[in-house]
């Protein structure tokens, strides 16, 4: 039975989030909420529960898994960043945008796209997800959490956990997110490519 934690949205519980990082640390996989629909969730360093989290999410290895970071200094790290890329990414960080980049030597290659070596990655503008991150203390994976044969995110905590109770370890409920999902950005060509339309304006990041 999946653990149910109700955090107050602008000012989330650090007794509940404590917790649900220690489900992370012991391999659980988590419903949290984002800036742009709920997402799956789980340590970076995991195999098992990476391995799990592309199962209950029904995608296999050439599915860009995406790295939540709590800044942009967190995300450099996990990336190859040239100087026009960072000035993109700090117009757009924090915020509902996903940025495709070729992943550096911190990201494990199983969680990288097999063929390309990239990784999604972005910063979160959403207070609970925010607090979460600082206390586990580095990135989270993550996936978009959509029903296998449905086309749109999960949007309801209490929904979710009728549907995972038995896949996931805890949900995070902290009220609806966004019903859009990110804005996906290519980073890796000579000029960025939007792949996605989503929550993320491009005329703010002069895309």
């Amino acid at each position: 039975m999946a653990q149910y934690f109700e955090v107050h949205p602008d000012n989330p519980q650090p007794r509940l989030l404590k917790q649900a990082v220690g489900l992370l640390e012991k391999g659980g996989i988590l419903a949290v909420p984002t800036d742009s629909s709920y997402a799956l969730v789980c340590h970076l360093d995991d195999k098992a529960a990476a391995d799990k989290l592309r199962s209950i999410r029904g995608v296999d290895d050439k599915h860009h898994l995406t790295l939540l970071c709590r800044d942009l200094s967190e995300l450099a790290s996990y990336a190859r960043v040239d100087n026009t890329q960072y000035r993109l990414l700090k117009a757009a960080t924090p915020g509902a945008y996903t940025f495709i980049l070729e992943a550096s030597k911190e990201v494990p290659r199983r969680v990288s796209h097999p063929s390309r070596k990239t990784i999604g990655l972005r910063v979160p503008e959403h207070k609970t997800l925010q607090e979460l991150l600082a206390l586990h203390g580095s990135a989270l994976l993550a996936t978009t959490l959509i029903a296998n044969g449905e086309t749109e995110p999960l949007n309801d905590a209490q929904d979710i956990r009728d549907r995972y109770e038995h896949q996931i370890a805890a949900v995070i409920d902290a009220g609806a997110c966004a019903a859009e999902p990110t804005t996906v950005i290519d980073l890796t060509g000579e000029t960025p490519e939007v792949i996605r339309q989503g929550g993320g304006d491009l005329a703010a990041i002069g895309l």
